[in-house]
């Protein structure tokens, strides 16, 4: 019964000997396979830090408008009686869209010019028989008032034909017609709209803070998606005399050059303008740079030989930075590097301090100074 006792007592102790050693064997394995882990090299995308001509601007959106634009309509009440253009057209000034049915006008501005003839006879020969004191002087007077009125009865008459054709105000090009023959018109009823489109005008709006680095004739440059990869430029032509108390916003008007007629009035539009001279700073990627709560970092490459290659193994050092003004994708860096260090541009989450690293630069993130969204 002893011995079974101590065999059992055996037993057990080895088992749990055993037991002890396997957790430590595995504690030390584990040890060593993270210790590998942490020594391999992260794989990342890299950048030389260069110069690059520098133009702080301001971005805005705004509202394309005719320098001249209006809806063309009748004076007058009327029938249709011809069109004279074509939806689309491109016409000069003065030039005629649309006639009204005359009706009786003609015969009645005939009747009026007789009427004015014959007061002429009239008075011309009263101031005959005054010269031979025929006639006293308020007859001639009475003549010359009846002149005058017929005169301009006839004026009145004409003016009324006239509105009966309706003409071009200025040069542009027609949008698409409204009316048809034989319709008749209530006056001021909508015709075809007119527009001059070349130059055209961009109405946008900058924070009151922005006013002391804009001024009349500054350059701009805009932009549609109806017409990617296009720049229009123009100048600056008239600020608001007043800030708008609600939104403390001044409005600007620019004139653009639009020749070849892709813009056309009520267009959305992005307006970017140029606020000082051209510099030279230092940038790179917006994605190397770290931001956080207490400073801009990057992590900045050294190689062994002093040279950074692709597909090379490396170290990187985290370094703080003052970063500048952005433009797309690229961001100006104002201390805390030089021209021909490398920095990374991707994979940063997985480093630290003195991580080593293996550079990978078939992949790279855009670096579009100026970034417009994909084409469906």
């Amino acid at each position: 019964m002893i011995k079974r006792m101590i065999a059992m007592l055996l037993f057990f102790g080895a088992l749990a000997g055993g037991v002890v050693w396997f957790t430590q064997l595995k504690t030390r394995l584990i040890g060593a396979a993270m210790s590998d882990m942490a020594a391999m090299p992260q794989t990342v995308s890299t950048e030389v830090v260069s110069y690059a001509d520098w133009q702080s601007s301001i971005n805005a959106v705004g509202t394309l408008r005719a320098e001249n634009g209006a809806d063309i309509s009748s004076e007058v009440a009327g029938i249709v009686d011809a069109l004279e253009f074509t939806s689309g057209d491109d016409v000069q000034a003065g030039a005629l869209l649309l006639r009204l049915r005359l009706n009786d006008a003609p015969g009645r501005l005939k009747e009026l010019v007789a009427a004015a003839d014959l007061a002429q006879i009239t008075y011309q020969r009263d101031v005959r028989q005054l010269r031979a004191q025929a006639i006293p002087q308020s007859t001639v007077d009475t003549d010359l008032a009846n002149l005058k009125a017929a005169r301009a009865q006839v004026e009145q008459q004409q003016a009324v034909l006239d509105q009966k054709a309706i003409r071009a105000p200025f040069a542009g090009r027609l949008g698409v017609r409204k009316v048809d023959i034989g319709q008749y018109l209530n006056a001021g009823t909508a015709i075809v709209t007119l527009q001059a489109l070349d130059p055209l005008y961009i109405d946008f709006n900058l924070p009151q803070q922005v006013l002391g680095t804009v001024a009349v004739g500054q350059g701009v440059s805009v932009s549609v998606d109806s017409q990617p990869g296009t720049t229009f430029r123009g100048a600056i032509r008239a600020l608001d005399s007043k800030v708008d108390d609600a939104t403390r916003n001044v409005l600007l008007r620019a004139g653009v050059s639009n020749p070849e007629r892709k813009l056309l009035p009520g267009m959305f539009a992005t307006v970017r303008v140029a606020t000082e001279t051209t510099r030279r700073l230092l940038t790179v990627r917006q994605t190397a740079i770290v931001f956080n709560p207490y400073g801009s970092t990057v992590f900045v490459v050294s190689a062994d030989k002093g040279v950074v290659q692709e597909q090379s193994k490396a170290v990187v050092s985290q370094r703080f930075v003052t970063t500048g003004p952005t433009q797309g994708d690229r961001i100006a860096v104002l201390s805390g590097l030089k021209e021909g260090e490398v920095v990374v541009t991707a994979g940063q989450i997985k480093l630290r301090n003195a991580s080593s690293v293996l550079i990978n630069n078939t992949v790279q993130p855009t670096a579009d100074p100026a970034p417009h969204p994909p084409e469906e």
